[in-house]
C-alpha cells in the first residue's frame, strides 16, 4: 500500500494546477483509487484497494466555507488555477468563498467532483491526460 510520504513526494512536483494531471497519474501508480480533499482544513483522505485508507493531517489554516455556492465564480477560479495562475492555498481560499466544501477524485472514472455543504454537486469534470 501507499504511504503519506509517497503521496507528499508526488505532490512536491506540483507547482500549480497545471501540473495536476501528472500528479493524478503519479498517485495512480502508487495505488491510490481515489481521494477526498476538505477545503476547510485541507486534510485529504486517500483510498486504495481492499478498503485501505490513509489521511493527511489538517492544515494550519481553517477556512470558513460559504453556506451558498456560486458555481459561476468557482468555475472562474478553477480555470485560473488550472492555468497555473494561483497556488493551492489560494485555490482553497477561492473554493471556500464560493461554497465548495470538498472535492472527490475517482481515479477509475478520472473525474473530480466538487461538492457544497449540502453534498450537492457543484461541478464534475474529467481529469485530462498530462501533456507530454
Amino acid at each position: 500500500m501507499f504511504t503519506i510520504n509517497e503521496i507528499k513526494e508526488a505532490h512536491s512536483k506540483v507547482k500549480s494546477g497545471a501540473d495536476y494531471p501528472a500528479y493524478v497519474q503519479a498517485l495512480k501508480k502508487l495505488g491510490v483509487k481515489g481521494y477526498t480533499t476538505f477545503v476547510q482544513d485541507t486534510h485529504t483522505e486517500y483510498y486504495g484497494a481492499d478498503n485501505f485508507n490513509i489521511a493527511t493531517p489538517a492544515g494550519a489554516v481553517l477556512r470558513q466555507v460559504a453556506d451558498h455556492s456560486d458555481k459561476t465564480e468557482f468555475v472562474k477560479y478553477l480555470a485560473a488555477h488550472q492555468r497555473g495562475e494561483t497556488t493551492f492555498p489560494t485555490f482553497c481560499d477561492d473554493s471556500a468563498k464560493t461554497g465548495v466544501e470538498k472535492w472527490v477524485v475517482d481515479m477509475g472514472a478520472m473525474t473530480c467532483t466538487y461538492f457544497d455543504k449540502n453534498d450537492c454537486v457543484i461541478l464534475e469534470e474529467k481529469i485530462p491526460q498530462p501533456e507530454k
